[in-house]
């Protein structure tokens, strides 16, 4: 990540959510596909990090734009995406007088429409060899990859890969790509996914809030681990999605944390050290492979590979009906504590609601024997979902289907949720409304 990324934190998520948090417009779910997403290696992941770490060694220790261990560090990565059978391509350009390279990788297959790309960038500072910053996102996306040339992985969507040069002298690389990308090309990016700094030493997990499609999928797939996620601020838009995000290129990823410090309450939630940096070794010699956290690379290698198979599809048929969706997170405090909504407003459904309502309830929480849920109607009929059943179960991921006829479909839709009990917390993650 960047230097000037600890001066852009000023409060506030991303100003593109496209429409889908509170008050959403109708938004289609990511698709869904019968092949089932493999588990990325963190071994192979932590294999990629030691020859990084082996090159800036070589190299003056360090990686960075203009240097050596760059270069060398681009080789690397595209030795093996050659010899798996993607089509390769090497972009250059200038900065501070230095050639710079960008790696371009395409997995034949898929329709050329339709591009799913992940990207992250492979430079570190001049003053370390930048394992976590950034070659923890590098070799996730390397390693996930190889995952798709190794198991012979054929999605609906095209997929491209990227790894960035001079990023951290002011996203130079992505930036580049971009604008030399034809406008009918732009188009056909239907989601780039950023991995910068996914192995702090002391992480947090954070999840970018831009494109609502996105978010969600990385949301859902930490759910399914009980990890609580919090919007990504500290480098919101000072990283390489910020190009493709500025031309409209819908946008997502993951991060867990550079020099902002942990708090009491994250460390409660995540475990680490509150009071100390994410990363104490950020934009340091000491980034090396010593400062990276085995766990939090493991989980985002497989978010990283999620995100991919999920939003490239298989060709299978995607969700019917008109969704209705917001996935902006609400803490629900501890007992005794009110209780909270999550509202949809639904609009442009003639006449009543259906017998049939599909309402997407996705809770993270560490004891859902605590909780009540409840569906509020927009003239305040209470719809119960849950009550306070599934013992010392966590988390809460189910489709629940509502008798709603008698009420009509437009207007404010609610999920509320209260904690009955103490000692345990949580939040709603996700909730949605499909009207068939």
């Amino acid at each position: 990540m960047k230097l000037s990324a600890r001066l852009s934190a000023l409060a506030g998520s991303s100003a593109l959510v496209l429409g889908a948090l509170a008050g959403a417009a109708p938004a289609s779910a990511a698709p869904s596909g019968a092949v089932a997403v493999p588990d990325i290696a963190v071994a192979n992941v932590k294999q990629h990090l030691a020859d990084l770490q082996s090159i800036a060694t070589a190299n003056g220790g360090n990686r960075a734009h203009g240097r050596a261990g760059y270069k060398a560090s681009i080789d690397f990565v595209k030795a093996k995406l050659d010899a798996a059978g993607f089509t390769t391509s090497l972009q250059q350009f200038t900065s501070g007088g230095a050639t710079g390279y960008n790696l371009i990788a395409d997995w034949p297959g898929g329709d050329p429409n339709q591009v799913i790309m992940a990207g992250s960038h492979l430079d570190s500072v001049t003053s370390g060899p930048g394992i976590n910053d950034n070659g923890s996102g590098s070799a996730a996306v390397l390693e996930a990859a190889l995952t798709v040339a190794r198991t012979g992985y054929q999605p609906t969507k095209h997929l491209r890969f990227g790894w960035w040069g001079a990023e951290e002298l002011g996203l130079i690389g992505s930036k580049y790509y971009v604008n030399n990308l034809p406008t009918t090309e732009r188009a056909k990016v239907k989601g780039y996914l950023n991995f910068d700094m996914i192995g702090s030493p002391n992480p947090g997990y954070f999840v970018y809030d831009d494109d609502p499609t996105i978010e969600q999928t990385f949301k859902s797939y930490f759910a399914g681990l009980g990890v609580p996620t919090e919007i990504e601020t500290e480098g919101d838009g000072r990283s390489d999605h910020a190009p493709f995000k500025n031309v409209g290129i819908p946008v997502g990823g993951l991060f867990t944390g550079a020099d902002y410090i942990k708090t009491a309450a994250q460390a409660q939630k995540w475990g680490g050290t509150s009071g100390q940096a994410f990363d104490r070794c950020y934009h340091s010699s000491c980034d090396t492979t010593a400062n990276i956290n085995d766990t939090a690379l493991d989980r985002n290698s497989d978010a990283v590979a999620h995100a991919i198979w999920t939003l490239s599809g298989t060709g299978t048929t995607p969700p019917t009906g008109t969704v209705f969706e917001n996935t902006a997170d609400v803490t629900i405090p501890d007992s005794p504590g009110a209780a909270v909504t999550s509202t949809v407003n639904v609009t442009g459904i003639t006449g009543n609601a259906p017998s049939n309502l599909s309402v997407g309830v996705n809770i993270v929480h560490t004891y859902i024997g605590d909780l009540v849920v409840d569906l509020v109607a927009p003239d305040g009929t209470v719809y119960n979902l849950h009550n306070r059943t599934g013992g010392s179960a966590d988390n809460i991921v189910q489709t629940y289907t509502v008798n709603a006829s008698s009420e009509v479909a437009n207007g404010a839709w609610k999920l509320r949720a209260q904690d009955k009990a103490g000692a345990d917390t949580g939040y709603i993650s996700n909730f949605k409304l499909t009207f068939p």
